[in-house]
């Protein structure tokens, strides 16, 4: 019986059933394109010499904001110029968006039983809220531009189950870090993930999000969390147009399945080079950090702000580490001065940025020299990715992040 991703890829394809292996052509809802990959997509397009879906279309420049030398502001223009050109009006300009993959979000263009792509891997993010969103190349997001239609191969889909309570300063990060831990950087491969159980039923969206931006460093083509009344709740008054939940049968075939208990999951840290070598922050106390990164699409909402600061209230960096903060979005940045945090931050001496994906790409602010050791709530730690080949990036969850640059050390926030 069918899947979530199946469901929503037959529908989409005009088609009453349609099972994993298939190949469709479905009508996809919309098509973001960043900065980055723009560009090649604009390029493409124009040789099809034809006018674009604007209403599919999405543009957020995020990766090099504000643009950092003259090839990153040729690739912002770029995409300026084709909002002009083609009068798209979901183009978000510096100082209006910020980070992709939470704007997405934010202005309501994700929702349950939507289909969505992104010229971005991380556009899987989208699948807490009941999607089936997926990455895909700069040249299939020009096709996407031209024909709203796009290809698919279904993937099969994988069910996991956590069930418990989660232990004090766990959350998502931790759940989908434990996860890829356990089954690899390819334990996913092109399978699409489902996530179940009371516990993720408790989480807040902001968690459900980092779990689904994350299924990607599994292999996964996408990572869905089944729409609920929290995911109705959040939508109120900023989805656009109206959405239908899908929902997997009871007896669907899944390829594999994996049984987790909450409180098996510590507080965990992904070591360098690979998001899948994990082990407890508790046994990496003795890792020294130059410096400590909370932001990204990953970890830079206002819940993880506000664990940050509620961690380093009335507390400085430690002396030789050096905290970035960036929240990842205008409206995010708004809240968190609203409500106190960036006072707490900048209090604590840590720097705080306007939106922007900056360090998290090894694009500029943040970048590590030789030999540097950094804790960071984003998604990946390849070698080379916040700078030189010889740094080491260690991932954590938001806690994690401000433990550390309390302590110039590794720390589990429960041992403060």
């Amino acid at each position: 019986m069918p899947t979530i991703s199946e469901k929503i890829l037959a529908a989409k394809s005009g088609k009453k059933n349609a099972a994993a292996g298939e190949i469709v052509e479905a009508e996809v809802d919309y098509v973001m394109v960043n900065d980055v990959t723009g560009l090649p997509a604009f390029e493409v397009f124009e040789q099809f010499k034809t006018q674009p879906l604007r209403e599919k279309i999405v543009l957020i420049p995020d990766h090099y904001v504000p643009n950092k030398d003259v090839a990153s502001a040729a690739q912002a223009k770029a995409m300026r110029d084709f909002s002009k050109k083609y009068k798209i009006k979901n183009y978000y300009e510096v100082g209006c968006g910020g980070v992709c993959h939470q704007l997405m979000v934010e202005e309501g263009y994700a929702a349950p039983g939507r289909l969505i792509v992104g010229a971005d891997s991380h556009t899987c993010t989208y699948g807490a809220l009941g999607a089936f969103a997926t990455g895909i190349g700069s040249t299939e997001a020009a096709a996407v531009f031209a024909t709203g239609k796009l290809w698919f191969k279904i993937p099969e889909t994988q069910k996991y189950t956590i069930k418990g309570k989660l232990g004090k300063y766990v959350t998502g990060k931790d759940i989908i870090l434990h996860i890829i831990g356990d089954i690899g950087v390819d334990g996913a491969l092109y399978k699409s993930m489902e996530f179940y159980g009371d516990t993720i039923d408790g989480l807040e969206i902001a968690d459900r999000l980092s779990i689904s931006n994350m299924a990607i460093e599994a292999g996964g083509k996408a990572g869905i969390i089944p729409a609920d009344k929290k995911t109705d709740d959040f939508l109120k008054g900023i989805v656009r147009g109206t959405y239908k939940a899908v929902y997997s049968d009871k007896d669907a075939d899944y390829s594999n399945e994996y049984f987790y208990a909450a409180e098996d999951i510590p507080s965990t840290v992904a070591q360098p080079h690979l998001p899948s070598n994990t082990k407890p922050a508790s046994e990496l106390s003795n890792v020294q950090i130059d410096q400590a990164y909370l932001g990204s699409c990953t970890n830079g909402r206002i819940e993880d702000l506000r664990i940050a600061a509620s961690l380093m209230k009335g507390k400085k960096v430690k002396d030789g580490v050096r905290m970035i903060v960036v929240p990842a979005t205008k409206r995010v940045f708004e809240q968190a001065m609203q409500e106190g945090l960036i006072k707490v931050f900048m209090d604590a001496n840590a720097y705080v940025s306007g939106p922007t994906c900056g360090a998290c790409l090894g694009g500029y602010m943040g970048i590590l020299a030789k030999g540097e050791v950094a804790i960071s709530s984003t998604n990946r730690n390849f070698i080379g990715r916040m700078g030189h080949k010889d740094s080491k990036v260690y991932l954590g969850s938001p806690a994690v992040v401000a433990a550390s640059a309390l302590t110039g050390r590794i720390t589990d926030p429960k041992n403060l």
